[in-house]
């Protein structure tokens, strides 16, 4: 990804693409690819890429080796895996309480994948932010 970017003519307002498009397989710990960026290290649109890269991976319908997940199973995994480190707790809050979620399963799932989610209990199940700066 972040080869292909670097090669495109974008302009200067568009310089951080291939970074910001580059970056949504780092983690908060810095155990993710391509370069083992920890939470200090990436942006805030770099977290925000990992936040929307994931779900839309989770909910993806065409998938030929996996069913797209119900809206509530993908939150709940993408819980679990900001307690794991893997992805920005505020910013997954923010993403939850936006309902931008809902917005995108609403307009670009299968309508039986668009199911109730109870946003106040998965913030309960979140633990504090455990990055080691």
């Amino acid at each position: 990804t972040i080869i292909m970017l670097n090669r495109l003519p974008f302009p200067r307002t568009m310089a951080n693409v291939a970074i910001i498009a580059g970056g949504h397989h780092e983690r908060m710990d810095g155990k993710g690819y391509p370069y083992q960026l920890n939470y200090q290290q990436m942006s805030i649109p770099v977290r925000m890429m990992a936040i929307a890269d994931v779900f839309e991976a989770l909910t993806a319908a065409d998938r030929p080796y996996k069913p797209g997940k119900m809206l509530s199973e993908a939150l709940k995994i993408m819980t679990s895996m900001v307690n794991d480190n893997h992805l920005d707790r505020e910013l997954f809050i923010l993403f939850l309480q936006s309902g931008v979620w809902r917005a995108y399963g609403v307009a670009y799932l299968q309508a039986d994948k668009v199911d109730e989610v109870d946003i106040e209990a998965l913030i309960d199940k979140l633990g504090p932010q455990n990055i080691t700066l």
